[in-house]
């Protein structure tokens, strides 16, 4: 474990299944410095049902190994691929729960057992891109060789993100441990929050994520890494938005996944099986009513802000976008120029390559004001490493906090100091504002600052 890293990540994946998973590990990669891999383990899944994949993620680590020195001159923390090789793993080549039960342990099932039980104050959090049986058959084996307050202890410390359903482990999961931490969206593909890192949003610029886009921003030209990104086969990285949460931006808080960042948002319930599209697309998984709340489908609104050719530098589309994909999709131009950003620093050196701004606050990121007052938000203090020109835009979320209703900004949103009026309520009220810095360097990065604001009567 590097100690300045925050987030632990233990990613099982089908990879040989669909290319995505390919994409979202040369992704991964980019971001290795910010978040520890304590594990790579090659899994099956309903689309993959007998085999599993390792010499995959291998090839995959020798493509980054050639590009990691080049990585270092950006940002320190980049591990060597020996080190990340040595941490590859895989579940048993079976389908489901008949890889679960007693003597069907696995290299990649221990692994989790092993790192759930390390001296380490850190959440773990395991992304599951195909199949879940892995880490059923570790929680398995958890609860019939532990005690029950040490059952409870190492639960405490997982964190479940799984791209829908991909096998019939998963229902069993939240069943058998009704206190996990559990990030899914049950039932049809459709249906699913993560789609909002590939659907193409009728009416808006969707250039991020077309073919011609990867390739000339992430394919071709920059070295080895980039060219181990494989085209797109069905969807391009719908695996991704497991740890796009964990990405330190200013924005993501990975324990709230009701406030909402790069990765989606989530609210925690029980959904209505007619809720979950249960006729949908799973490739057969069978679609269950669930048995207790979980991490779910959220909606946001939103009217994505675009470039003003004259005047005030940013306009309000007239057009909304709305439902449960658009708490990703929102973000998704952000999360794929800094991809773009990032795949630049394994061939370009620091002059040449850009670096995302620094924002920063003028006062506390939580603040209290009176009922039906004005307050003001400052982004004083904020610098960009390269010395590029910033351009600031603050924004109400208004689904992140208690208060549904829009806030909106008393000044020209785009402003470094904005001034707000505060709503009147009866009640303790919470607002969520958002400050996005964008430097004008090439490609042009973005990151946050989010102040949560109490309203009181």
């Amino acid at each position: 474990m590097r100690a300045s890293i925050q987030m632990a990540l233990y990613p099982l994946t089908d990879i040989e299944a669909d290319p995505d998973d390919s994409q979202s590990i040369v992704r991964l990669l980019l971001y290795a410095n910010q978040i520890d891999i304590e594990g790579l383990v090659a899994t099956t899944s309903v689309h993959q049902k007998a085999l599993v994949s390792p010499a995959s993620i291998h090839a995959i680590l020798n493509a980054y190994s050639k590009v990691q020195p080049n990585l270092l001159k950006h940002e320190p923390g980049f591990p060597k691929a020996a080190a990340l090789h040595a941490l590859v793993s895989e579940g048993l080549p079976v389908y489901g729960m008949t890889g679960v039960g007693s003597g069907k342990d696995s290299a990649g099932s221990e692994w989790i057992i092993r790192a759930l039980e390390k001296e380490d104050k850190r959440p773990l959090w395991v992304a599951v891109w195909g199949g879940a049986n892995t880490l059923a058959q570790a929680l398995y084996k958890i609860k019939a060789t532990h005690t029950p307050e040490e059952v409870k202890r190492l639960i405490s410390r997982l964190r479940v993100y799984t791209i829908s359903d991909q096998d019939d482990t998963g229902i069993w999961i939240r069943k058998t441990f009704p206190d996990l931490f559990y990030i899914v969206s049950p039932g049809g593909y459709g249906n699913a929050t993560w789609g909002g890192i590939n659907t193409v949003e009728p009416g808006f610029d969707n250039s991020e994520i077309s073919n011609a886009w990867i390739a000339e921003n992430i394919q071709q030209g920059h070295g080895p890494l980039g060219a181990a990104y494989p085209d797109v086969g069905y969807g391009v990285e719908g695996d991704t938005p497991t740890f796009l949460s964990l990405i330190s931006n200013g924005l993501n808080a990975p324990e709230r996944p009701d406030w909402g960042g790069w990765g989606g948002r989530y609210t925690l319930y029980t959904p209505e099986f007619s809720a979950i599209d249960p006729t949908g697309f799973t490739g057969g998984v069978p679609v269950e009513t669930e048995p207790r709340p979980i991490w779910t489908n959220a909606t946001d609104s939103v009217a994505p802000y675009s470039a003003n050719d004259y005047g005030r530098n940013v306009k309000a589309s007239e057009k909304l976008a709305r439902g449960f994909r658009t708490t990703i999709w929102r973000w998704r131009k952000d999360f794929q120029i800094d991809f773009a950003a990032r795949m630049d620093w394994t061939t370009k050196s620091y002059s040449e390559a850009n670096h995302p701004p620094v924002p920063a606050l003028g006062h506390s990121d939580r603040l209290t004001v009176k009922s039906g007052t004005g307050f003001s938000l400052s982004a004083a203090g904020t610098t960009d490493p390269d010395g590029d020109s910033l351009s600031y835009l603050w924004m109400n979320y208004p689904e992140a906090g208690t208060l549904k209703h829009p806030i909106p900004i008393g000044s020209a949103e785009n402003l470094y100091r904005v001034n707000i009026n505060a709503p009147v309520v009866n009640s303790p009220e919470t607002a969520h504002f958002i400050l996005k810095v964008t430097d004008k360097g090439t490609p042009a990065l973005t990151r946050y600052k989010r102040v949560v604001v109490t309203i009181v009567p």
